[in-house]
C-alpha cells in the first residue's frame, strides 16, 4: 500500500517548530543534504518542542529528568540542496504514561516541496535510574492536548505502521 503524504498545505496547519537554511557543509558527494543532517534537524527540532512544554536546563540538571528516543522512522520524498530555507512542523499521534508517538515533517520552503518525514516514539526518563518514568501530570495535559488539537485535522499521519506509543 502506497503512503499518502500530505501536502505542504496541510503540514502548515501544524506548530512550526524551527526554521533553517541549509548550510554548505551539510552537501554530500551526491550533491544534496547527507543524511545525518536530516536527523539533525529534526533532533534540533524536537528539543526546540520541548522548550515549548517548559523544559530547560534546570529540567535535566536540577530535576534529573530527560528523554530517552526509542525508535525512528524516516522518509524521503524530495532532496533539499543548500541554501534551502526548510520549515520542521510537528504533529503528535499518541502517548501512554511515559511514552510519546509523533512525527515531524520537513518541509522545503524554497521550492514548496515536503522532503521528509520523521516518525519517533520517545520516553520520558529518570536520569539518575536511567529509565523510563511517567510523563509529569502538566506534560501529559500538554501532550494530550495536542494529540487532541492535531486528532482534528482532516488528513491522516503517513505513519510506517510498525511503531507506535
Amino acid at each position: 500500500m502506497r503512503v499518502q503524504f500530505p501536502t505542504v498545505e496541510q503540514v502548515k496547519q501544524l506548530p512550526l517548530l524551527m526554521q533553517k537554511t541549509i548550510p554548505p557543509e551539510y552537501e554530500d558527494q551526491n550533491g544534496h543534504v547527507n543524511i545525518q543532517h536530516y536527523l539533525s534537524l529534526h533532533d534540533e527540532a524536537g528539543w526546540l518542542f520541548f522548550v515549548t512544554l517548559g523544559v530547560d536546563e534546570d529540567y535535566f540538571k536540577v530535576q534529573r529528568k530527560g528523554f530517552f528516543d526509542l525508535e525512528h522512522h524516516l522518509h524521503y520524498t524530495a532532496e533539499l540542496h543548500v541554501g534551502d530555507v526548510v520549515a520542521v512542523y510537528g504533529r503528535l499521534l499518541a502517548r501512554t504514561p511515559k511514552r510519546m508517538h509523533g512525527m515531524w515533517f520537513i518541509v522545503n520552503e524554497t521550492r514548496s516541496q515536503l522532503s521528509n518525514t520523521f516518525e519517533f516514539v520517545t520516553s520520558h526518563a529518570d536520569l539518575d535510574a536511567r529509565r523510563t518514568s511517567p510523563f509529569p501530570d502538566n506534560f501529559a495535559a500538554q501532550i494530550d492536548a495536542l494529540i487532541a488539537e492535531h486528532a482534528m485535522l482532516e488528513w491522516d499521519a503517513p505513519v510506517c505502521g510498525v511503531i507506535s506509543a
